[in-house]
């Protein structure tokens, strides 16, 4: 399987390049329904934005394989008389990143280059030295001295701001950058595609395989969407943190590593029987991966799903990330590539006459 040959990566660069923030993912999803069109039998969107492709549909037992479209994200919030830009969160937005990152602002009348202003070091003296960013103080500088000149360039309040960091390579290894939370799970699902279009896989079921928009703000649209399709089994990925990095506490955290395989998430709304069936998957076809466990709630998309239409057998299987909500976050290619084969044969043992209760009673 050559997941990083030149049209894969093409596309992964592509897609990660390009901006998709919470509520605005339409230039993304356009970049994902282009790639998975070849492999899937129909493409649908949804009235918020929720894009999915079905293999062979029509047959009475639904399974959704499920990531999320958007990025986090800025909304601009007030512009001062002096031309100055107040921002609030579009998701989990990190006030303690932006200082001196270098921000689009997307208008009606395009891309407006920007920055996160910060005073210099040599200005903070005293108590000023302490000085840390928070919500509170952190700015976008356009370079205008008016708040007239501001919307002249087409900038109002509830426009966009997005880091315009993109995607590198790290010692043959990793991909960094910003937005790997969760364009790298769209990645992910659109190869499973590939991979039984490319095998000439006929499913016993209908596959979804589903780009929802607004996990970051709620699982939205993941909400949504598992109202619309029904299904009856859901395989949702997502990041997780590897705690193996400095200032991260693997006993409060969990002990996850990158390189080391993706990982599945113990959690109330993960079904026991996907677990027992997915670990089976990656012994047998010796894929490398990891436990976690989540209190509560795993807050991703799984619970939108789980939850819904009476309950929907749901399983989490993610992809470590170093530095989530950050624009470096890394993960590594062979998680990636493991990933994409963890899915693909649990797709291909799965049997719509399974008996997903605990037990008969």
């Amino acid at each position: 399987m050559d997941v990083f040959n030149e049209k894969n990566k093409k596309f992964l660069f592509e897609y990660h390049n390009n901006a998709a923030p919470t509520g605005a993912e339409k230039s993304g999803q356009k970049l994902w329904a282009s790639f998975v069109k070849p492999y899937v039998d129909e493409l649908q969107l949804d009235i918020y934005g929720t894009c999915y492709g079905i293999i062979n549909p029509g047959k009475p037992f639904r399974v959704a394989i499920e990531s999320h479209a958007d990025e986090i994200s800025w909304f601009i919030n007030h512009i001062s008389e002096d031309g100055f830009l107040r921002v609030i969160r579009n998701g989990g937005s990190d006030h303690a990143i932006a200082p001196a990152k270098r921000v689009n602002i997307h208008t009606p009348k395009g891309v407006v280059k920007g920055v996160f202003g910060w005073p210099a070091i040599h200005t903070r003296k005293g108590s000023e030295d302490k000085l840390h960013a928070s919500l509170k103080n952190i700015f976008v500088d356009v370079g205008a001295s008016s708040k007239e000149e501001v919307e002249k360039m087409g900038i109002h309040v509830g426009c966009i701001a997005t880091f315009e960091d993109e995607i590198t390579e790290l010692n043959k290894k990793y991909f960094a950058g910003r937005g790997l939370d969760n364009k790298m799970g769209g990645f992910v699902i659109a190869q499973v595609a590939k991979l039984l279009k490319d095998k000439k896989k006929e499913l016993p079921f209908s596959l979804y395989l589903v780009n929802s928009v607004q996990e970051e703000v709620g699982l939205r649209g993941a909400e949504m969407i598992a109202q619309t399709i029904k299904p009856h089994v859901a395989i949702v990925t997502d990041v997780t943190h590897d705690t193996s990095t400095p200032l991260v506490n693997p006993k409060i955290h969990g002990e996850v590593s990158c390189g080391k395989g993706p990982t599945v998430t113990y959690a109330p709304a993960v079904h026991s029987k996907m677990i027992e069936l997915v670990s089976k998957v990656a012994e047998k076809n010796k894929i490398p991966f990891q436990r976690e466990a989540s209190s509560r709630s795993t807050g991703t998309d799984t619970d939108a799903f789980a939850y819904s239409n009476g309950g929907v057998p749901s399983i989490l299987l993610s992809l470590p990330l170093r530095y989530m909500h950050t624009t470096v976050e890394m993960a590594h290619k062979d998680d990636i590539e493991n990933l994409i084969k963890w899915i693909y044969h649990s797709l291909l043992e799965l049997d719509p006459e399974m008996d997903f209760r605990y037990f008969v009673p």
